[in-house]
């Protein structure tokens, strides 16, 4: 089977997360659909359940003894499809594939598969590892389930990276702030505290706090972390002083900046708050964590990826830090060496969406000839 067949079949199969879209299909079909390729393709197959009917699909090509073992990672699961017209009927134009997952991240997914195929055949000593996992587009439950039976000296996340190489990308934490008043009727101010208004003085210290953190870059690829308001919700109805006001806020972090750090300071911000109005009333709760991702650009990994792209197209690739948060992460922190590397494309999470297919096809080579290289 060759690259534009499989990419058509994987983005054929509904695999939007149903945490994301309420009733939608999941990756109960698509996982059945990747085990069976990849037992067919002659290496170990296996599903892992997260959580009930949340599936993902790990395949082994088992080395034959003394070498380094590499994990090839791609998730299964997509965004949601408003917007899009035929979504699921994969359209080939030139060397672009469009459908919904083509770019994030089936067109990788695709290259991991003939890339595990291939290397099967070459008799090397370590094993080489796919993952496909469920849940990455919300909760990222399938590589945290998958990393509890499955480690590697190294992992690929395959990420769309236009064959460029990513050695860091930040992170985030949420936090949830809610401001105390008390409920009265609104013609009786007297006995009334705006919650809402209360709220104000934290609404410009974010913004404050904000202006702070970005004129100092603390990371040399990916600047300086950042904080925004997300969500606010608060009051009863028009005329009464609302006992409550919540705000959602959302810190984005680089590499050397802790979580702690973060709480810190959004917690100074409520503290000042509180001192210039002292009839202020917070509470700080601290939600999801992702932390930030970066490798070595120095390590061996990046070095085989460096030169095996190089080779390839003929270019040497770029290294950069990115933006979104990544499965990177999750798999660097299991004490796994990552680089997240991927064929390109566009329109992640966008109503068009495709692949580049001579790209995905590219990323099969390199990735036999890392996996040759690395594994041995």
């Amino acid at each position: 089977m060759d690259h534009v067949q499989l990419l058509s079949e994987l983005v054929g199969i509904d695999s939007v997360n149903p945490d994301l879209v309420a009733g939608a299909a999941g990756e109960a079909e698509i996982a059945g659909y990747v085990a069976r390729w990849i037992e067919r393709a002659g290496l170990d197959a296996a599903l892992d359940e997260a959580a009930p009917g949340r599936l993902s699909a790990v395949g082994v090509a088992r080395g034959t003894g003394g070498g380094r073992s590499l994990m090839l990672y791609a998730h299964m699961d997509t965004v949601g499809v408003a917007g899009m017209a035929n979504a699921h009927t994969p359209r080939v134009e030139g060397n672009r594939l469009y459908g919904r997952g083509a770019y994030d991240m089936k067109g990788s997914l695709t290259a991991i598969l003939l890339a595990g195929a291939r290397v099967r055949q070459l008799g090397l000593r370590g094993d080489v590892i796919l993952t496909a996992v469920c849940d990455e587009e919300y909760a990222s439950i399938g590589t945290s389930s998958v990393l509890k039976r499955w480690h590697a000296d190294a992992a690929v996340v395959t990420e769309p990276t236009g064959l460029d190489v990513c050695v860091a990308h930040k992170g985030f934490a949420w936090f949830e702030i809610e401001s105390a008043g008390v409920a009265a009727h609104g013609s009786k101010p007297d006995l009334g505290v705006d919650a809402i208004a209360k709220m104000g003085r934290v609404l410009t210290g974010i913004e404050e706090l904000d202006g702070r953190l970005r004129a100092e870059p603390r990371h040399a690829l990916l600047g300086a972390g950042s904080l925004h308001a997300s969500l606010i919700s608060g009051g009863q109805e028009l005329s009464s002083y609302p006992e409550r006001c919540a705000l959602s806020v959302e810190r984005r972090t680089v590499p050397g900046e802790t979580v702690e750090e973060a709480g810190r300071q959004i917690a100074a911000v409520l503290s000042e708050a509180q001192r210039r109005d002292p009839k202020s009333r917070f509470t700080l709760r601290r939600s999801l964590v992702r932390d930030p991702f970066e490798v070595d650009p120095n390590s061996a990994l990046v070095r085989m990826l460096r030169k095996h792209t190089a080779a390839a197209r003929g270019v040497e690739p770029r290294l950069y830090g990115d933006t979104p948060w990544m499965d990177s992460a999750l798999t660097s922190a299991a004490g796994i060496q990552t680089v997240v590397f991927g064929p390109g494309g566009g329109g992640a999470h966008a109503a068009v969406e495709w692949s580049n297919l001579d790209e995905v096809a590219m990323s099969v080579e390199i990735l036999v000839r890392v996996a040759t290289e690395f594994c041995g």
